[in-house]
């Protein structure tokens, strides 16, 4: 089905932070498959793993106990500070498990009809309550009538919040990304977060976090929340968790952890053997390579260097950044600098119309984070030049 818009490139293989087309030319990946390679393709550690379990054993089933499905939790609720987990096979699926426990919770609470609040600018995934939960009227377009129990609030906007607490008295829960991805890299300011999780503590609602985009090491730490006074009661990720193998996990504390019994929720695939494998070479891997630590220095090097690069130019309005989580917002629309960048060797995303979006892996070399950056201006130095002359001829 028509539901893609593929760029005129296939990769056969991938190593580090490179990628080869079928034609043999190389691309320096500033993607990672939408914040999901963070090691990198090919990773050692984690080919060894699926490889290994292949052989073993795929899948069979939740009926039975899964050993290293136990242990993948035991270790990722232990980074997350969390309690329990429920394995799923996406971050919409993560998503839609959290919004269905902080409903249960809820309706435990005698809430008949409870309402989860999500900020403006959010993005949570393409099934059908998760797509009711984002902020983007765009992409909900034609797929009505959209699941209800969902109020809107603006970003950082603390009294907005305080203005629905007072106005609904069967708010379940207030769900959000601590840093906005398709919205164009917006980390939300550490002060509403820290009043905005007081709030719910006050009104007894639920914190959840999308970390999705934003988790496994991505923006310094394993979660944005550890970089935060704040401590969510539910969180989900995926992405990056499977580094390419399809898992995602929602996580809880306290009261939300013990809601789902037996038969409130389930999934075939989740958290089958062979993701499981994968995710446990990721979360050894960020723990044994201090990979997330390169986070924050490779960011401040990709930016500084397109910085440099382009100060001749006045086009940027706003860099925005958690670690390798990166947007650099132009004064213009600038869609087009997409397929400029891949004819440059380079893979990038625009998002929000006119915010270049970097998420490029952990295990980027400084070298290589400073030729992204270079190449980078490069292009839109390139583009902005073709632009003002077409300007100036018309």
């Amino acid at each position: 089905m028509s539901t893609y818009s593929p760029l005129p490139v296939s990769f056969s293989h991938g190593r580090g932070a490179e990628l080869f087309s079928s034609e043999g030319q190389s691309f320096l990946d500033g993607l990672s498959g939408i914040a999901v390679t963070n090691l990198g393709h090919a990773h050692p550690r984690v080919t060894a793993a699926i490889t290994e379990q292949a052989a073993k054993l795929l899948h069979c089933s939740n009926i039975y106990r899964i050993d290293l499905q136990e242990q993948v939790g035991e270790e990722l609720t232990r980074r997350a500070a969390m309690e329990r987990v429920f394995f799923s096979n996406s971050g919409a699926e993560a998503n839609e498990a959290a919004i269905k426990l902080a409903r249960l919770h809820a309706h435990h609470r005698g809430i008949g009809r409870p309402q989860i609040v999500a900020l403006e600018g959010a993005f949570h995934g393409r099934t059908l309550a998760a797509l009711s939960a984002t902020g983007n009227s765009k992409i909900q377009a034609g797929f009505g009538p959209m699941v209800e129990g969902f109020l809107r609030a603006p970003r950082n906007d603390l009294d907005a919040l305080r203005q629905l607490a007072q106005r609904h008295s069967d708010i379940a829960a207030l769900m959000l990304e601590p840093v906005q991805g398709e919205s164009g890299i917006h980390p939300l300011d550490l002060d509403y977060l820290s009043a905005a999780a007081a709030l719910c503590k006050k009104q007894g609602w639920l914190l959840i976090f999308d970390e999705v985009q934003s988790g496994n090491g991505r923006t310094g730490s394993y979660f944005y929340y550890q970089q935060t006074d704040v401590k969510p009661d539910i969180v989900s990720t995926a992405k990056a968790l499977g580094n390419g193998v399809p898992i995602g996990a929602c996580l809880a504390r306290g009261e939300a952890a013990q809601t789902f019994a037996p038969g409130h929720h389930g999934s075939t695939y989740g958290g089958n053997p062979l993701a499981c494998a994968a995710a446990g070479a990721v979360l050894e891997s960020l723990a044994t390579e201090q990979l997330q630590e390169r986070a924050q220095p490779l960011g401040q090097r990709i930016v500084g260097s397109f910085q440099q690069a382009l100060q001749h130019q006045d086009a940027v309005q706003e860099y925005r950044r958690a670690g390798l989580m990166i947007g650099i917002e132009l004064k213009q629309d600038c869609g087009a600098l997409v397929a400029l960048a891949l004819e440059a060797g380079l893979l990038i995303n625009v998002t929000a119309a006119r915010t270049i979006r970097l998420l490029p892996p952990l295990v980027m070399t400084d070298e290589q984070g400073r030729q992204l950056g270079e190449t980078l201006a490069s292009v839109v130095d390139h583009w902005l030049t073709q632009n003002q002359t077409m300007a100036g001829t018309a």
